[in-house]
């Protein structure tokens, strides 16, 4: 890991070679040895030059020039297919870079906190997933855990191939999620690798998107935090800006855990830090791909409020709210007493779901089931859902995990029966007039809905009553 000291050299001497007196030709850092390239898309190359200097990126017989200004240029490659290995090259005057063991392929930002930082071998069954990533098509880039107060131009980052030696290390999610796609696309894929653990969504959103949302503004002007990490925009700054324009298909992330005290606030702050991205990248509405937050901590025996409950809501909200944003329901993988669950391979292949229909146009079976209307009649409520895929399924027994209410607000569990391929009925003899319905509504949900193809449902609820973490 880059220590926050080799950053500040390599911002500085970044600085320092925009000076045109003292600039050579260098591409930025992402742009080296093992990289992959987006295909199918304009690809942007950029990096340093003396002032004026016509800089000439060459690939695949394709040629892009640029002149440099103010030490910096950005050129632009058509369109690619996928495949590889070949050569790039990048000359100005009488220097040329070579850049060797280039794929064309699919690019994914891997993103959020500790959950998407967990490695391979810290998860389950490490030996065996160790000893059979062997793929030198799947290339993996992870750029260094650090906070800055000021975007950065670089960081000192480097590709590799998937070996029994590269792996242990790399983000588990990640990379079930890039073998999947491997397996089912065929085709090279690069996985950019950028998290850092217990971090807030704020901290990877720009202080320009806070400071333009008159909701978010005021988390500005909250009392910096001790811990870098912690601090609004920070991550931007280190750890996303720097990548910014490099060719993507999408973004996966798994995050939340650290906002879950702020779950209402979330609603606004998750999609605007989704927007800020897609307006750095300017790739229009790239696929964004999240999970929601596991079950976590003690299994309690009554319906209660849930903070937890709340922020799932909030990032299901996100996927209604904003065109092309997936999610990965893993309520069927989370551990009592430990916030990071083992089991990264359902996490990464579901995750890989959403991508193939949403970024590549596939025909599967990509979410759990997704409340669609609910109606209040004849002392039940009648539930109709989304992504059934064939039909509801109750996984072991009768359904669980429902509850009602009635005006009173005071939930009770219910009876839930499946009465046809897309519909649900709730009901409780304690609840003569139902006003609302939970599901899975719980720090720790204990749930079996799932749908025909194999996905668990996100839990939900029908009403808007307040919450733990809002109005």
């Amino acid at each position: 890991m880059l220590r926050r000291s080799s950053l500040a050299f390599a911002a500085a001497a970044w600085l320092v070679a925009a000076v045109p007196a003292l600039a050579e030709l260098k591409p930025n850092p992402i742009f080296s040895d093992g990289m992959v390239l987006q295909r199918d898309t304009t690809v942007p190359i950029w990096g340093l030059a003396d002032d004026g200097d016509e800089v000439t990126v060459s690939f695949r017989g394709q040629t892009a020039t640029a002149t440099a200004e103010g030490g910096r240029w950005q050129a632009h490659l058509g369109a690619l297919e996928a495949g590889g290995p070949d050569e790039l090259t990048i000359a100005a005057g009488d220097e040329t870079v070579t850049i060797k063991d280039v794929l064309v392929g699919e690019v994914w930002i891997c993103s959020g906190q500790s959950n998407m930082q967990w490695t391979v071998s810290a998860s389950a069954n490490p030996e065996e997933v160790i000893a059979g990533a062997n793929d030198d098509q799947l290339r993996l880039l992870t750029v260094p855990r650090v906070g800055t107060a000021e975007p950065q131009e670089t960081v000192e980052i480097g590709w590799s191939p998937t070996t029994p030696e590269t792996i242990p290390g790399f983000s588990a999610v990640a990379y079930h999620f890039g073998k999947k796609l491997r397996e089912d696309l065929g085709v090279p894929v690069g996985l950019i690798s950028t998290n850092f653990g217990g971090t807030p969504a704020e901290a990877w959103t720009s202080r320009e998107a806070l400071a333009a949302d008159p909701q978010l503004k005021p988390i500005l002007d909250r009392p910096l935090n001790e811990r870098e990490s912690h601090r609004p925009a920070w991550l931007y700054n280190a750890m996303i800006h720097p990548i910014v324009p490099y060719a993507i298909e999408g973004a996966i992330w798994y995050q939340g855990e650290s906002n879950a005290g702020q779950a209402y606030e979330y609603r606004t702050l998750f999609p605007a830090m989704i927007q800020d991205w897609r307006n750095a990248w300017e790739r229009g509405d790239f696929p964004f791909l999240l999970v929601q937050l596991a079950p976590f901590m003690k299994i309690e025996e009554q319906p209660n409020d849930s903070a937890w409950a709340e922020l799932r809501e909030a990032q299901l909200m996100a996927t209604q709210r904003l065109r092309n944003v997936g999610m990965a329901v893993i309520t069927d993988v989370g551990e009592e007493d430990d916030i990071h669950p083992k089991a990264k391979e359902p996490v990464g292949q579901r995750l890989a779901l959403a991508a193939l229909a949403l970024a590549y146009g596939q025909d599967v079976c990509y979410s759990g089931p997704t409340l669609k209307e609910a109606k209040f009649e004849d002392g039940k409520a009648i539930l109709t859902f989304d992504h059934t895929c064939g039909g509801l399924v109750a996984k072991d027994g009768s359904l669980t995990g429902f509850t009602v209410a009635g005006a009173d607000k005071k939930f009770v569990d219910a009876e839930a029966e499946i009465v046809s391929e897309d519909t649900i009925e709730v009901s409780s003899p304690e609840v003569d007039r139902p006003a609302s319905v939970r599901f899975g509504w719980a720090n720790f949900p204990v749930v079996n809905l799932w749908n025909e193809g194999g996905l668990p449902a996100s839990p939900f609820r029908t009403d808007n009553w307040p919450g733990v973490t809002g109005p």
